[in-house]
């Protein structure tokens, strides 16, 4: 299963797309993902059921959380209310610590994203605040990614032995689908998203140089 775990929509202060037209775009331009997680800036969207609109289409459509953190932004996956009690993901000086233990202790599991980016991802921190313990896997390729960032991301996994992810981080429709996570599980709900990514049976996949 091809999942795009980075995805943002209306609802985060920076997304441009609805949901529908993520699905639209998908189907209709044949992408070879089997569905995405919408990670919403700084919440989690209790409210928003698309469970009708995964059905009709056929993809999986999950929900997650992108955070901040004294080392850049991470993503949230496995969320529950217990953990937004627990955690305030308004709260853009988060410690990194603090969101891996709170993920950890509520069944979620947490993700620095986008690492080789400047200001806002991992790597940019590690000679300020040392490699950070807890830390298993980071996003390796993301499909708003410039230069050599996600280079920059891939040889900080190496040198720590992290496994990888891939998301789109699409906030435009036609951003969808430019990364994604190859899962050898079938994944239908978040609790087997984090089972899965704890697993560690996944590998980060790019379809940006592929021919439009």
């Amino acid at each position: 299963m091809i999942l795009d775990l980075h995805a943002h929509s209306i609802k985060s202060d920076d997304g441009r797309a609805k949901v529908s037209n993520y699905v639209q775009w998908i189907k209709t331009r044949g992408l070879p993902i089997d569905g995405f997680v919408l990670t919403e800036h700084r919440q989690f969207d209790f409210e928003s059921d698309y469970s009708d609109m995964a059905r009709e289409s056929g993809l999986v459509i999950l929900k997650g959380s992108e955070v901040e953190t004294e080392y850049g932004h991470v993503l949230v996956f496995g969320v529950t209310e217990s953990l937004t009690q627990s955690l305030d993901f308004t709260n853009i000086r988060l410690a990194l610590k603090d969101v891996l233990k709170a993920a950890d202790d509520h069944g979620a599991i947490a993700i620095p994203c986008h690492p080789g980016r400047p200001r806002v991802g991992m790597a940019a921190h590690i000679e300020t605040y040392g490699i950070p313990a807890g830390v298993g896997i980071v996003e390796t390729f993301n499909g708003g990614s410039r230069e050599n960032e996600d280079e920059i991301a891939q040889v900080m996994a190496s040198a720590q032995g992290y496994r990888g992810i891939g998301g789109s981080d699409a906030h435009i429709v036609s951003h969808i689908g430019r990364c994604a996570t190859r899962f050898e599980d079938s994944i239908r709900n978040e609790t087997e998203l984090v089972i899965s990514l704890r697993s560690g049976r996944f590998e980060a996949i790019t379809y940006r140089n592929a021919a439009a």
